[in-house]
């Protein structure tokens, strides 16, 4: 048992080496090297232009590295579109979340994939059906697929953020601040949502600043610091104190 969880450790979902990227003159990441494993959660911190949302935009397809590979189940792949990172099973949940607030729950599950009867009418009942299903599997509990987003709470948006990401059958689900801007009981829902994840054995990053949100959640963090790659730490061998220091202190270049 203890070898095949070990080999299962060694192993990466996903890969990502030497990335950089540049926007004119400013180089925005410097040669990071990061990945995520089966099953884990990885806590992304930084503080505030460290490179954290840049790097999740490369390998989710919405920017292009301008050096670095990457690869996908132990295979070198080309993410060059959200579409591509899709097909591969990577769904990711911005800070905006991408939902349409004046339609229904269902609808914004399905948006852009929904399923069609012989005729091609769209099958409410299928998207209706599968939206309440993948709902509970993360333990939300919603009157109604028909439900407007914008009568949701701030937690349960995001929950039906990550349940499309779910549905889907993502096997890597990336959360850009999933926690921001929520109450203390909003913010705790969205964290048991990343643990019903967990469970499922799909890997989430969790990008955030806020280190008292995500230190419950992950397994590991890496730390981003203007564009650089401070730390990689599994969480039995550090502290919230201790990640904080590293966020507030510039990368060293001895």
């Amino acid at each position: 048992m203890t070898s095949s969880s070990g080999s299962e450790e060694e192993r990466s979902l996903a890969r990502m080496t030497g990335v950089e990227k540049w926007f004119g003159k400013v180089q925005a990441l410097k040669g990071i090297d990061f990945e995520v494993r089966p099953s884990e959660v990885v806590g992304l911190v930084g503080d505030n232009g460290a490179g954290k949302s840049t790097l999740i935009k490369v390998l989710s397809g919405y920017h292009l590295a301008d050096k670095g590979e990457i690869y996908f189940e132990e295979k070198r792949v080309n993410i060059t579109s959200s579409l591509d990172a899709r097909k591969l099973g990577i769904e990711t949940v911005y800070q905006e979340q991408a939902l349409a607030p004046n339609m229904s729950i269902s609808r914004n599950i399905f948006m852009g994939r929904e399923p069609a009867k012989p005729l091609g009418f769209m099958d409410k009942k299928s998207m209706d059906r599968g939206s309440m299903e993948a709902l509970e599997s993360i333990g939300l509990h919603l009157r109604s697929p028909d439900a407007l987003i914008a009568t949701l709470s701030g937690g349960e948006r995001q929950g039906v953020a990550i349940v499309r990401a779910l549905h889907f059958k993502a096997k890597l689900v990336i959360l850009d601040e999933p926690t921001i801007a929520l109450s203390v009981k909003e913010a705790r829902e969205v964290l048991d949502f990343i643990k019903q994840l967990k469970r499922e054995g799909i890997s989430v990053i969790f990008i955030t600043h806020n280190l008292y949100h995500v230190f419950p959640s992950a397994d590991r963090f890496v730390v981003l610091g203007l564009g650089e790659k401070i730390a990689d730490v599994e969480k039995k061998d550090t502290s919230i104190d201790e990640l904080a220091e590293l966020i507030v202190k510039p990368p060293s270049h001895d």
